[in-house]
């Protein structure tokens, strides 16, 4: 089990606050937050549902290739929350929202890129 991951990002303000919004439909949230002081390294914000953050994106050169993470959902309005607010907080498309059967019958997920072009989905594996 992954007890928590994240990404390189370039700007990281622009991102929290894409993050901070893109995510809010999936009831994440930016819980904690750590300067270069702290972490000996660079600047850090953590994203989950409280207590614990699981997704942390940190200032820098962004990895390359681009990383896919893939959050779930509960529904499938989740998904399409996400990915309309991903797309209002600036993220680009990168695959609509809609059943993708070649994974499994009830596979629901939305795909945007975030500010630095990390590929971020959202999934849902319930029917409907």
């Amino acid at each position: 089990m992954i007890d928590h991951t994240g990404v390189v990002v370039s700007d990281l303000q622009r991102s929290k606050l894409f993050y901070q919004e893109a995510l809010a439909p999936i009831h994440y949230r930016l819980l904690m937050e750590f300067p270069k002081s702290v972490t000996g390294h660079t600047d850090v914000a953590g994203f989950g549902e409280p207590p614990k953050p699981d997704f942390w994106i940190s200032q820098g050169t962004p990895n390359s290739p681009r990383i896919h993470i893939a959050f779930t959902a509960a529904t499938r309005l989740q998904v399409d929350s996400f990915y309309a607010a991903a797309l209002a907080a600036g993220g680009e498309d990168n695959g609509a929202p809609g059943l993708r059967p070649h994974y499994h019958p009830d596979y629901y997920g939305a795909f945007v890129l975030d500010p630095d072009g990390h590929n971020i989905e959202v999934v849902c594996h319930h029917p409907e």
